[in-house]
């Protein structure tokens, strides 16, 4: 008997040369021209002077039982290679082990597909959750449930103006000053970062699991794709069914 996972690499295939073939076949049922053929012989009143022409004759180019011979032949093949397919989809199962534990048992093989899709989605969500300034020190805040920073200060300046005494005052001129501003200390800013991003480690931790999780399927999908299946027939039955055998 076969394997599932043969039946599954030809399927695809001939789908597409079941659908090709019998798309020319219904082109050719469509020229009625082809089916109708013809004999002509002519015979002048005077056979003895009269005007002798050659018989004409039109081959009959296709045969409609050919046809159906052909089409039955394509269907055949694809309704029991299908049937055979659905078949050991409903029978195959396999369990997901993720380092020797078994995370979800007795999985329909169909599930494993869509499952397989799922935690691929599921990684690329993951991958693209926010993570805080690697450059800040963060640490879980119970209180808020946030990420919070160290404290940091800075301090707070003011422009104060001042006079400056560029040229001292003589006999002859007066004192040459200027006046500019100047940034005085008058506090300290004490600051405190939070954030509602994933840390990188909680991250990285979850994106390893969501990796060995989707190992862990692909396996599981190819051993209950390892599953002999008995070759099923769907085509004669109906198709039988339809011709009147």
């Amino acid at each position: 008997m076969p394997k599932l996972n043969q039946i599954n690499a030809v399927v695809s295939a001939r789908k597409n040369e079941a659908e090709k073939a019998v798309t020319e076949l219904y082109k050719l049922v469509q020229k009625e021209q082809l089916f109708v053929g013809r004999e002509r012989t002519y015979r002048p009143l005077d056979e003895v002077n009269g005007q002798k022409l050659p018989p004409e004759s039109q081959r009959v180019q296709q045969r409609v039982d050919d046809l159906i011979r052909q089409a039955r032949e394509k269907w055949t093949e694809l309704w029991n290679l299908v049937l055979t397919q659905d078949t050991g989809n409903q029978s195959a199962r396999a369990d997901i082990v993720v380092d020797g534990k078994v995370v979800l048992a007795n999985v329909p093989v169909t599930s494993l597909l869509f499952l397989d899709k799922q935690v691929n989605d599921l990684e690329t969500f993951i991958s693209k959750l926010p993570t805080p300034d690697p450059a800040e020190e963060w640490n879980h805040d119970p209180s808020s449930g946030l990420l919070r920073s160290k404290a940091s200060e800075s301090l707070r300046t003011s422009k104060e103006p001042t006079v400056i005494v560029k040229y001292a005052p003589t006999k002859e001129h007066p004192a040459q000053t200027e006046l500019f501003t100047k940034d005085v200390p008058v506090g300290t800013w004490t600051q405190i970062l939070y954030s509602g991003c994933i840390s990188t480690d909680r991250k990285n931790a979850i994106l390893a699991r969501v990796r060995k999780l989707q190992d862990a399927i692909k396996a599981a999908k190819e051993q209950a794709n390892l599953l002999e299946v008995e070759r099923q027939k769907a085509g004669d039955p109906l198709l039988d069914f339809v011709f009147g055998g």
